[in-house]
């Protein structure tokens, strides 16, 4: 495996103190590249991902353009989901469509188990081709929550509001249960085998869990968020829990056994601090206001380095993933303030 040079990530990940403010993108691979956009003309997002070269390259990207402090693997949060019987496709303009909605006992019943060296070999092989040659930063593997990941199995694709999710959870929780197990199941796999093959931390995306109040978040979420994260602290890598419009859940992710919290925009490092939560912090700059311009970029991108620097540990982050209008100029210049910013 290549020689990590650059770890300060995993130093800030570990509530350790940094000599400056690491940062990475959600989204950073992709979206509004050139290269990329080249690359989309003759393949689909997982053709992409099933050509571990395509996605090494992609991956890497970010990482010679902008100077950030890690690499987050290229792949959809979708990616294991056949492996499982979920037929699933990325639909341009739409996003993942299902083409067996999961309704019942009896759907989830037939789903199967992940063995990621047969059934995802082209992304372990991505791993190992980062890590091993391409790389001298860290590289994030992730997953999806079993939430997030349930809500495209049950509404069919994205939805706004989780109504029939929501309503399987209430009428049958049983069913529920078993689902989240079998994704829970899954997920530990999954990330299990993304560590071994390289990735020196992973990010659980729960984007879609802010849709749940408290109360239905601890009965029906927490107890498998528990076991996901208390399971994969033996792999000994930074675990960190990202979800968007959840700054209500943001004291019940302090209780879990993640090292780092990702916040959106909504909730500031300063209110997240006061509010009690101690861990390090990954976030949060909203990803629209790289569309202002650059006086206000700087502005709250100082604004959130300050608050960030109150504390040992901060990761500069968006709030949310970098969109397909954002200049890759912009994210450049951004990483270069946020480095030589944070250094004072």
């Amino acid at each position: 495996m290549n020689k990590i040079k650059n770890d300060t990530i995993l130093r800030a990940f570990r509530g350790e103190e940094t000599e400056h403010t690491p940062v990475w993108y959600m989204r950073q691979a992709g979206r509004s590249q050139p290269e990329y956009r080249k690359l989309k003309e003759k393949y689909s997002l997982f053709e992409i991902t099933h050509e571990p070269e395509l996605g090494a390259y992609v991956t890497r990207l970010p990482v010679e353009q902008y100077g950030v402090d890690a690499a987050i693997l290229y792949k959809d949060i979708m990616s294991p989901l056949p492996a499982i019987g979920v037929d699933v496709e990325i639909k341009k303009g739409v996003g993942p469509v299902i083409h067996n909605p999961f309704r019942s006992k009896a759907d989830i019943d037939k789903l199967g188990t992940i063995d990621p060296e047969s059934d995802v070999p082209y992304v372990m092989d991505t791993i190992r081709l980062l890590t091993k040659e391409q790389l001298d930063v860290p590289l994030i593997g992730f997953s999806g929550a079993p939430f997030t990941l349930a809500s495209y199995m049950i509404e069919g694709g994205p939805s706004k509001n989780y109504n029939k999710t929501k309503s399987l959870m209430y009428s049958e929780p049983m069913t529920w249960f078993s689902l989240m197990e079998k994704l829970a199941d899954m997920v530990i796999t999954y990330a299990r085998a993304q560590v071994k093959a390289g990735a020196s931390a992973i990010q659980i995306f729960d984007s879609w869990v802010g849709a749940l109040n408290v109360e239905d978040y601890r009965t029906y979420i927490k107890p498998v968020m528990e076991r996901i994260f208390k399971e994969l602290k033996t792999e000994n890598v930074p675990l960190i829990l990202f979800g968007v419009g959840a700054r209500h859940l943001a004291m019940e992710w302090n209780d879990l056994p993640a090292d780092v919290i990702g916040l959106d925009w909504r909730m500031s490092i300063t209110e997240a601090r006061k509010a009690g939560i101690t861990k390090p912090l990954q976030g949060n700059l909203d990803p629209s206001i790289l569309l202002a311009d650059w006086d206000v970029i700087e502005e709250r991108t100082k604004r959130i380095i300050d608050e960030g620097r109150q504390h040992p540990a901060h990761i500069f982050n968006l709030g949310h993933g970098v969109t397909p209008d954002i200049q890759p100029e912009t994210l450049k210049r951004l990483t270069d303030l946020i480095h030589t910013y944070s250094k004072k």
